[in-house]
């Protein structure tokens, strides 16, 4: 009885303080349903400036992926990413073109994965078109065979070749942005 009477007035409260409640996305207890995004842009230096859903995404070659140790940048181990399917950085950057016109502009070229809530990645256009990082960089919209959750969004990235996985694992993806650093 007790706990039924915990529970009514846990989702009392919840009404008072989420009036949209089931009718709206209510944000999740944890605070993270705010950040979660259904697209990601891609832009900077590119030829042809994209938006993708996930719908555009699952057009795209996809590639499944399972058991990436998610390890912190101190080295702990923060659990596994399993069967997650996704496509790879590198052929949306193929789709968008990168805009490199003189011989050596790649070498000086980032590409900057941005998340909702602030968090950023940085890639060298040399790891993902040029070493064996890239063919792990994927951006990713499912785990398990479903959708990804609040807790990560509806489209993120992790670099599965990174010894420690973690700090490149950017939920919530918003932005792929390719930059030119200056001489």
């Amino acid at each position: 009885m007790i706990k039924l009477i915990r529970s009514i007035t846990a989702l009392l409260a919840f009404a008072l303080l989420n009036p949209a409640g089931a009718a709206g996305h209510a944000e999740a207890a944890d605070g993270t349903a705010r950040f979660v995004t259904t697209s990601v842009s891609v832009k900077g230096a590119v030829e042809h400036p994209l938006t993708l859903s996930v719908d555009d995404l699952r057009k795209l070659s996809p590639m499944a992926m399972d058991n990436v140790p998610l390890i912190c940048q101190s080295g702990a181990n923060m659990g596994k990413l399993e069967h997650f399917k996704g496509v790879t950085l590198r052929e949306i950057l193929d789709k968008a073109v990168v805009v490199a016109p003189g011989h050596n502009d790649t070498k000086k070229m980032i590409i900057i994965a941005g998340a909702s809530d602030g968090y950023k990645v940085v890639y060298s256009w040399t790891e993902v078109f040029n070493s064996p990082v890239g063919e792990g960089v994927m951006v990713f919209y499912e785990k398990d065979g479903q959708p990804l959750g609040d807790d990560e969004g509806r489209i993120a990235m992790v670099s599965t070749k990174d010894l420690r996985t973690g700090p490149r694992h950017v939920k919530w993806l918003q932005s792929i942005e390719v930059r030119q650093l200056s001489d």
